[in-house]
Formats: structure tokens, C-alpha cells, sequence
């Protein structure tokens, strides 16, 4: 998304980011303190911080027909995946809020370990859990790992939703900065992203320094499952789709009541 600005190959006159790169569950709990000027955080985590940030149009990463995945060594029914110890990658997760809507199931009534969202696999394969949610890159190489999926997270979602996507991750910017200073930063951040598609053999090829294990082929299609048209603006499908999933936390006492979405203008 942030290729060109993190290549210098974007102006961004007026202002200097410094690019800071952490998992996913450290951005969420980065961003509960209040420590970032812009963050990615996942959209579970958004109502936890609504009183410091506004979430940014663009950024987004949607499952469009695809999301986290619950597997095993083995196929596990969802009663099967209830009973037994799940590995996590962090409880602010928009994976974990989608698990435990699935399952009908607050956190507190599962059996949970937390381990980094790179670690999954491992914890299933020694045993220290039953099945694993994974996201990232796990959703394709989970075949590799001796891994079968007992659910597709974001087919769920869109089977019980008329096909909308599952929203799991955006952009947001602390309110501290006057709304003069979020336009501007938003619309910096939008070309970013626009640079990026318009340059995605360069912006795949800089990305690929931080993948893990992955060659080019398979960070191409990574990139393409979540950085697309979604990214660019969540569209009034993509804002409908956040205020579904967040709902429906609220309705089951998983997340905290937020009275409506703070989108930069």
C-alpha cells in the first residue's frame, strides 16, 4: 500500500512518515495507548479506540469470498473446533471476532491460546492446540503445512451477509490532528495506494523484502487478495459490511457500543 512514499518515489510535501513495521495484534495495542499518529489496526479493534481515531476511506483489507481460516491436522466439525484449544493470533483480531461469531461463543468460553499469527501453524503441528486461525499468507500455504480447513471465515460471513465482504483491517489517524491535517494525510495516503496498483510489479518486488517464505508468485496473489478496489475506498458496500460485523459484536456483548462510524472526509 505505502510503496510509494516508503520509496520516495511519492511527494508528500509537508510532511516526512517514518514507516514503523509490526504484526498486526502490536498495531491494536499500540493504538489503545495512543502511540501512532496513522496505524493500521484491525476493524475488531476500532470500537476499543473510536475516541482517538478516525478511520481513514482507504486501507481497507476485505474478504471478498475468502478471510481467516480455522484448520487442523485433521476436519474438525465446528462443535469439534468449540470444544477443543484454539491457537489465536491476537483477541483484537477481526479474525477472532469473525471466529467467535461463527461459533456463537465469547472468548471466555473457549479454550484460547495466543501465539503470534506466524506461529500457528507450529502450535497445531506440537499439539498445543486443536485447530488454528490463520491469517496472513497461512490462507494459501496452509496445504503445505499438513493443514485441512474446517472453515473459510469469509465465505461464512458472505453466506450470512448477501455477499458482502468481511472487513478485517484499515488505516486509522489519530484525532489529535485537525481535520485540515486528516484530509490532507488521507489523501496522501489514497495515492499511495493508487501508485502502488498503477506500479504493482515494483510495489510486489519492494514488498517482497518482508514476506516470509514467499516468492514472488505467491506475494502477487497475497497482494491481490487485499490490496484491490477495497483498498482504495471502503465504498458504501464496504462501510454497510463494517457496521454489520461490528453490530453484530455488540449484540453479543464481544465488542464495546460505538454510535456510529467516523469516516475522514
Amino acid at each position: 500500500m505505502f510503496y510509494g512514499m516508503a520509496s520516495g518515489r511519492l511527494p508528500t510535501p509537508g510532511y516526512q512518515f517514518q514507516h514503523i513495521l509490526q504484526d498486526i495484534q502490536t498495531l491494536n495495542e499500540r493504538a489503545t495507548r495512543g502511540e501512532l499518529d496513522i496505524s493500521a489496526v484491525s476493524i475488531h479493534a476500532y470500537p476499543h479506540i473510536a475516541s482517538q481515531y478516525a478511520l481513514l476511506p482507504s486501507g481497507a483489507s476485505m474478504g471478498d469470498g475468502y478471510g481467516p481460516m480455522v484448520v487442523a491436522r485433521s476436519p474438525r466439525t465446528k462443535s469439534e473446533v468449540a470444544r477443543g484449544r484454539i491457537a489465536i493470533p491476537g483477541r483484537l483480531t477481526s479474525a477472532f471476532l469473525a471466529l467467535q461469531l461463527w461459533l456463537g461463543k465469547g472468548g471466555d468460553e473457549l479454550d484460547l491460546i495466543v501465539v503470534p499469527f506466524d506461529e500457528i501453524f507450529t502450535a497445531v503441528k506440537e499439539g498445543l492446540a486443536e485447530s488454528g486461525l490463520i491469517i496472513h499468507e497461512g490462507q494459501l500455504t496452509y496445504e503445505r503445512e499438513g493443514m485441512v480447513v474446517c472453515v473459510d471465515l469469509g465465505v461464512w460471513w458472505g453466506t450470512q451477509q448477501e455477499g458482502l465482504p468481511l472487513p478485517l483491517g484499515g488505516n486509522v489517524i489519530h484525532k489529535r490532528h485537525s481535520p485540515q491535517v486528516r484530509s490532507e494525510v488521507s489523501r496522501l495516503l489514497t495515492s499511495s495506494i493508487q501508485f502502488s496498483l498503477d506500479h504493482r510489479l515494483d510495489a510486489v518486488a519492494h514488498a517482497l523484502r518482508y514476506a516470509r517464505d514467499m516468492g514472488i508468485d505467491l506475494a502477487d496473489r497475497f497482494v491481490g487478495m487485499y490490496v484491490n478496489h477495497w483498498t482504495l475506498d471502503y465504498g458504501e458496500k464496504g462501510r454497510e459490511s463494517i457496521r454489520r460485523f461490528l453490530g453484530a459484536g455488540q449484540e453479543r456483548g464481544l465488542v464495546p457500543q460505538v454510535r456510529e462510524l467516523e469516516f475522514v472526509v
